[in-house]
């Protein structure tokens, strides 16, 4: 019988270090137990030979220069170090989601809000929301490549040109199908390189099946999605160069007056 009851007071422990914590002070660093490091072991092991097969050769080349560990969960200060070196990133911790301002906004800083519970042992290779798996594996990999790391910045920057909600909900948009579920094409064959992927088994395993269409910034602005499930549409760029150059091209003019552009050029072909 999975213990929900006892997962769900391990969660609220972990989230009460970050809500304790204060700009300035050291990075609470949790006592993980023997269950959480198993559930580290199983998907780090689970997920090694799979970047290999599926994932784009400079995601596989970044995840090798930082050098996670295998053997146990790292403590947010212990990625920010390994990241340091390779794009400067750091990691901070939050309770739970950030609010989507707070967390875009905090790019620009070179930081990257992240919580620090971990799924279900029962469910070592499945969550449908973030935890540290997927804050580390999935983006600490892609923020050890500079030029993506660069990327997570003009986001950041992006994000403070805007004021309007709805201007935001289509930069997340955007950021979700690159950033977080991109695919990119090596030698005529889809890569995964969203974070989403790369933390992901099943998605992993499923991901060459979706249905993965060229992107395009105004389908991917206005789509709607499920966090809950795996993502049966993906959107395609040609290479890792690609991606960050039509993405960081777009956000770099992004701000209210360019989404209400948009917005009016969708209504104009519709």
């Amino acid at each position: 019988m999975v213990d929900m009851d006892g997962y769900r007071s391990r969660r609220a422990e972990l989230a009460a270090l970050a809500q304790a914590w204060s700009p300035g002070d050291p990075i609470p660093e949790p006592s993980y137990r023997d269950d959480e490091h198993e559930v580290w072991r199983l998907v780090s092991a689970a997920l090694a030979p799979r970047h290999l097969a599926c994932a784009a050769r400079e995601v596989v080349e970044a995840g090798a220069a930082l050098a996670l560990p295998t053997d146990h969960v790292p403590q947010l200060g212990e990625v920010g170090e390994a990241l340091a070196p390779l794009s400067g990133f750091r990691y901070l911790p939050v309770a739970g989601l950030a609010p989507l301002r707070e967390f875009y906004g905090s790019f620009a800083g070179g930081v990257f809000w992240s919580t620090q519970y971990l799924r279900h042992p029962a469910a070592p290779l499945y969550t449908p929301e973030p935890d540290l798996v997927h804050e580390v594996i999935g983006h600490a990999t892609q923020l050890a490549h500079s030029g993506v790391a660069d990327l997570y910045r003009r986001v950041g920057a992006a994000t403070a040109r805007t004021s309007d909600a709805s201007a935001l909900r289509f930069l997340s948009k955007v950021f979700w199908f690159s950033v977080e579920f991109g695919v990119v094409v090596e030698a005529g064959r889809p890569k995964a390189f969203g974070a989403g992927l790369l933390s992901s088994v099943g998605e992993l395993d499923a991901f060459a099946g979706a249905d993965i269409r060229p992107a395009d910034l105004l389908e991917m602005g206005t789509a709607v999605y499920d966090i809950s499930r795996f993502q049966p549409v993906l959107y395609s760029f040609g290479s890792v160069a690609e991606l960050c150059e039509m993405i960081g091209e777009f956000v770099d003019g992004y701000d209210d007056d360019a989404h209400a552009r948009l917005v009016g050029d969708l209504v104009t072909a519709h």
